[in-house]
């Protein structure tokens, strides 16, 4: 019997020493930081492209004569809200209040739904009136430019699902179920940092 126990103690410090690097940062998490670092290299390119090439579009449509900006707002805000919930998720996971977790997880998976839901609409709008990919330099850098930002929504809220359809699951997220949705915290504030900088840029900045 002792010696069962004592099995499971060195198991469980074995485990937790696999899972942090020699900074004490748990390596799960220091991966998720490089990634986004990445990513901020990544965007930044994109944007500083987009600034770049701003304004020189030869022909129509232009940005003035579609962007709208009340609607992008609403959005923006959606997704801004999504990032209290998400924070909330964590903290209910942190402190083991696992309903406060699942209803905050939900709530960030249905914001992030919505938001890209407007974007959607906006896309399907600006190619009623003719703004295609190929049309002219914005249509180009704004396609891609936020389509990249949406698939990157649209894969954290494939994440988010998984853990929460996992947290229903008999163990729930495990031991580590603070990190795992601190991780997923990390990439979806991320993402919506992204969003408030190419808001700005492309729907207040004149052009």
């Amino acid at each position: 019997m002792i010696d069962r126990y004592r099995s499971s103690e060195v198991s469980e410090a074995v485990t937790h020493a696999e899972h942090h690097t020699s900074t004490g940062v748990d390596n799960r998490m220091l991966m998720m930081w490089i990634f986004l670092a990445s990513e901020c290299l990544f965007f930044g390119s994109l944007i500083s492209t987009y600034l770049i090439y701003q304004g020189e579009s030869l022909v129509g449509p232009l940005p003035g004569e579609l962007l709208n900006i009340p609607i992008t707002s609403a959005s923006t805000f959606v997704l801004l809200m999504s990032s209290v919930t998400m924070v909330l998720a964590v903290y209910g996971a942190q402190h083991k209040e696992f309903l406060m977790m699942k209803l905050n997880l939900l709530a960030t998976i249905i914001l992030g739904t919505i938001f890209l839901g407007f974007q959607v609409v906006e896309f399907t709008e600006f190619v009623h009136h003719g703004l295609l990919l190929s049309t002219n330099q914005f249509g180009s850098s704004f396609y891609l430019l936020t389509g990249l930002h949406g698939t990157h929504v649209g894969i954290g809220v494939i994440y988010l699902i998984s853990l929460l359809i996992g947290s229903s699951r008999r163990n729930g997220l495990g031991k580590d179920a603070g990190l795992n949705l601190e991780i997923a915290g990390l990439y979806w504030h991320f993402v919506d940092i992204v969003w408030i900088v190419i808001f700005t840029i492309i729907y207040l900045i004149p052009s």
